[in-house]
């Protein structure tokens, strides 16, 4: 299948499934008592998925993997978050380690994503449409 918009990336399909979790995790009740930690650990959720779809609607692959380099910024973010919240007992091992693993799949997935496109030599659609002739 051609990937025609953001949505059709698996990438981003995944990053907001996760982000979803974080949503849940986070509606726990010592954890929505952190406002400061809550709010940050969702933004930077909101960030990978954002970031993936700011990145394709530029058009450009160079521009593409810059964004793509920041939304697998945002996955370590999270992770680093995920740690602080399982320290002060708002998460438990299994629901922090669960998370930490689909992060680091995540993360995994983006870098895979982004050799794909240094190694294709694709430019991207911006530079697909033919130009016309002065």
């Amino acid at each position: 299948m051609a990937v025609k918009q953001f949505e059709d990336l698996e990438v981003w399909q995944e990053a907001r499934r996760l982000t979803q979790a974080i949503y849940r995790l986070t509606k726990a009740e010592k954890f929505m008592k952190d406002f400061a930690l809550r709010d940050q650990v969702q933004r930077a959720a909101v960030s990978v998925m954002s970031n993936i779809a700011e990145g394709f609607e530029r058009g450009g692959n160079q521009e593409f993997i810059q964004f793509l380099y920041v939304a697998k910024a945002s996955c370590g973010e999270v992770r680093s978050q995920i740690y602080v919240a399982l320290d002060q007992g708002y998460m438990s091992r299994t629901d922090s380690e669960d998370s930490i693993i689909d992060f680091r799949r995540l993360s995994g997935m983006i870098g895979n994503l982004i050799n794909y496109l240094r190694r294709s030599g694709m430019k991207g659609a911006k530079f697909s449409a033919s130009r016309k002739s002065d």
